[in-house]
């Protein structure tokens, strides 16, 4: 089988680029600099089904990706999930927070869904991370 990025995530987000296993993902959601990795690897739902060989290489990108979000946002704290509740292929959320952002101290998903995201805005966290990443 081929890889194919679930519609959700499809439609909810950015495509910013490849690294070496997953698709780098930027969610529309102007509050929060909120990035999402899809290991490319067919029917995957949670951690424990991705290969062994890949777990180190699925850390080291969320490491990648955590430090680009501190240096290129400022980000304060830095919160990793893979909940799957809503969309079921194995994908993980890394998004930068601070103590004055619309969910602090609480999760993201507390803060209610993203609405008239700001495009322009999106578009330059987009080439920010583009440009930290090397994407």
């Amino acid at each position: 089988m081929t890889f194919t990025l679930h519609e959700k995530l499809a439609a909810d987000c950015e495509r910013l680029g490849e690294l070496t296993l997953c698709t780098v993902l930027l969610m529309r959601d102007d509050r929060f600099p909120w990035t999402i990795l899809v290991p490319r690897l067919d029917a995957l739902r949670d951690f424990h089904d991705l290969p062994r060989q890949h777990a180190l290489a699925l850390f080291d990108e969320i490491d990648t990706v955590s430090r680009a979000l501190v240096d290129a946002f400022g980000a304060e704290k830095i919160n990793v999930a893979a909940l799957g509740n809503q969309v079921p292929q194995l994908h993980v959320h890394v998004i930068a927070r601070y103590a004055n952002d619309a969910a602090w101290p609480g999760p993201v998903w507390n803060a209610g869904v993203a609405q008239n995201a700001d495009l322009s805005a999106i578009a330059r966290r987009a080439a920010a991370l583009r440009s930290t990443l090397g994407l």
